[in-house]
């Protein structure tokens, strides 16, 4: 059995180990819809970990590495082929920029939510990332302070999932 990060509350179980975690600022969502603000309920792949070489080596961990680009986004439009996937900017559709001048995407692991197969409404760039100051409410992420993002992408074996169970 694979390593199963859990979500409960605003706790990220790993084994017996808790990490704080921030959520999405409307709380947890078993419907969830695009700009909601609302972390989807659900078990999700883990896949790969996206990271700002700039800004740190790269994290140790079993997912597959990608190094985040000036010109890397992700598609939060519903009206775009693209939606819920990674692009290259400029796009003329809305998306998010990963290169930020904040710390939040320093580090990033793409939730496998809603992405096989995408349906467009329902949400997108799920992201587990870097917590703000005092764990401020994510739009629909799930935050973690670096050094316990960094802790648990080590603990990853592949496959790995993450169970988000709400309250």
């Amino acid at each position: 059995m694979h390593l199963v990060l859990r979500v409960q509350g605003n706790q990220l179980w790993v084994d017996e180990k808790i990490y704080p975690c921030a959520i999405g600022k409307s709380g947890f969502s078993k419907n969830k819809k695009e700009g909601d603000g609302g972390t989807p309920v659900g078990v999700f792949p883990l896949r790969e970990c996206w990271y700002r070489a700039d800004r740190m080596p790269a994290p140790q961990t079993a997912l597959h590495l990608r190094v985040i680009g000036k010109d890397d986004g992700w598609c939060d439009d519903p009206n775009s082929p693209d939606y819920n996937r990674h692009i290259k900017r400029p796009y003329a559709f809305s998306h998010e920029a990963l290169w930020r001048d904040d710390h939040a995407y320093d580090v990033i692991v793409p939730l496998g939510y809603n992405d096989n197969p995408v349906i467009f409404g329902k949400g997108s760039a799920i992201f587990l990332h870097v917590a703000k100051g005092g764990y401020t409410p994510t739009e629909g992420c799930v935050a973690l302070a670096l050094p316990d993002l960094l802790a648990v992408l080590s603990q990853l074996a592949v496959p790995a999932f993450i169970e988000i169970n709400g309250d």
